[in-house]
């Protein structure tokens, strides 16, 4: 039985029979049964019907094929992205900002305000005595003091045999409050550390005791920043040099006189004006029986934190004298820090220049020569510690650092690869040297 007018018409004769069907009609009844066809019930016009036939005839004939697309321009090179820096933009965020030098896309939350622990490690506290002088007798012998960052991934994260847990293995942790603050135990002996060695303006740390005020903020620098402690045991030793002057000169090696444990920690803040990044730590070396003057005069507690902040380095110095570094020698950070976090440009702040001073939104800007930061004394005291880092960290660095107390002087120089009879560690007895 004849089902369309085409087939009775070819069975009367009046149509010669066509074995080979238009190739549109075909492909037609071939994609009626398609998923994205529309529901039996919706009618459909005889001006649609042709509109979709022609739409699927198109889709299988072959794309001509045009020119590669170009590729955007970016600001800098890899050889420039790769060293960190840019040139200026023109107000316009580029690709090459948030690319890396693999060509990869950089993962949103670096461009972004990273709260929580946003690192920990441990830190080491060191003064120089003044020049001429083999020996400190008082902080006014002191010609230079020293703060040294070694950061460490969290413990959590590292196996006991010093590898890095799976993902797996990880997931299987349970982690107790605080955990993210505790880093991994220092390798012993190894050479190859990072590291960033801070210069204070002043010979000793402020007291938060004494509460927040002018009195108790100081400034300090990122004067180096390191991967090979065998370079920093030569910077930290004893040389002599000569002056046109006063002939040959000597300066006395660097000191230790304390070590211990940090964490740096961002607050939650509802808005930009209220991120604080707070910077605490909790001594291990010297021991409370142990614990002398030097500490003391030093500023040192056995723990304590402060207010961390950055100062934009396109500010220009405020008061009757400058504080802070010379001009040339303060970091020149990538545009994107520029604009995403100091507002250059006016996105943040009154002046061009953006804000004068950031919290440390992202733990990427400490890793520059040059940084002037701003260290605002907040509290001491192990409940101190605890309410500036919050949520269980000042607990657990307090745990951490009664377990790493009874190690011996001896590995704490293992861990910083250093040579006792070179750096002495004297002042851990508490007395000057």
């Amino acid at each position: 039985m004849p089902t369309t007018r085409r087939q009775a018409a070819q069975q009367n004769g009046t149509v010669p029979t066509d074995s080979s069907s238009p190739k549109v009609a075909s492909r037609a009844r071939k994609t009626s049964t398609k998923k994205n066809a529309r529901v039996k019930n919706e009618p459909i016009t005889v001006g649609e019907k042709r509109e979709q036939e022609e739409s699927e005839v198109k889709a299988e004939e072959p794309a001509e094929e045009g020119p590669p697309a170009k590729k955007p321009k970016t600001e800098a090179g890899e050889d420039e992205m790769s060293n960190g820096k840019t040139d200026g933009d023109e107000g316009v965020k580029q690709e090459s900002d948030s690319k890396q030098s693999d060509g990869k896309a950089d993962h949103p939350a670096k461009h972004a305000y990273q709260t929580g622990t946003i690192e920990r490690g441990h830190i080491y506290f060191f003064y120089r005595p003044k020049v001429e002088l083999d020996e400190a007798h008082s902080v006014d012998d002191v010609q230079r003091f020293y703060i040294l960052l070694v950061p460490r991934p969290p413990e959590f994260s590292v196996a006991s045999n010093g590898s890095k847990d799976t993902d797996e293995d990880q997931e299987m942790t349970v982690l107790f409050e605080g955990a993210d603050a505790v880093p991994a135990p220092e390798p012993k002996g190894q050479t190859k550390k990072h590291f960033r060695l801070i210069v204070p303006g002043k010979k000793s740390l402020p007291d938060p005791e004494h509460g927040r005020g002018r009195g108790n903020i100081f400034w300090g620098a990122i004067v180096t920043i390191g991967e090979d402690l065998n370079k920093l045991q030569q910077g930290l030793g004893g040389k002599e040099y000569e002056t046109k002057t006063r002939g040959t000169r000597h300066q006395a090696a660097a000191r230790l006189a304390a070590r211990g444990a940090y964490a740096m920690v961002n607050n939650e803040a509802r808005t930009p004006s209220s991120r604080e990044t707070h910077l605490g730590y909790h001594l291990s070396h010297p021991t409370s029986e142990e614990w002398g003057e030097v500490q003391a005069e030093l500023g040192l507690h056995p723990a304590s934190s402060f207010v961390l902040q950055v100062k934009n380095p396109l500010a220009p110095p405020t008061g009757p004298g400058r504080v802070g570094l010379p001009k040339s020698r303060t970091v020149d950070y990538p545009e994107y820090i520029m604009t995403e976090v100091f507002g250059k440009g006016g996105g943040r702040g009154r002046e061009d220049f953006g804000l004068r001073f950031s919290s440390v939104e992202r733990k990427e800007m400490l890793d520059y020569e040059g940084v002037e930061l701003l260290f605002i004394a907040a509290r001491s005291g192990e409940s101190g510690l605890e309410t500036s880092l919050g949520e269980g960290r000042g607990k657990a660095l307090e745990e951490l650092e009664e377990k790493e107390g009874r190690e011996s002087v001896e590995e704490v120089f293992k861990e910083l690869a250093m040579d006792a009879d070179k750096i002495p560690a004297d002042p851990l007895g508490g007395q000057w040297a």
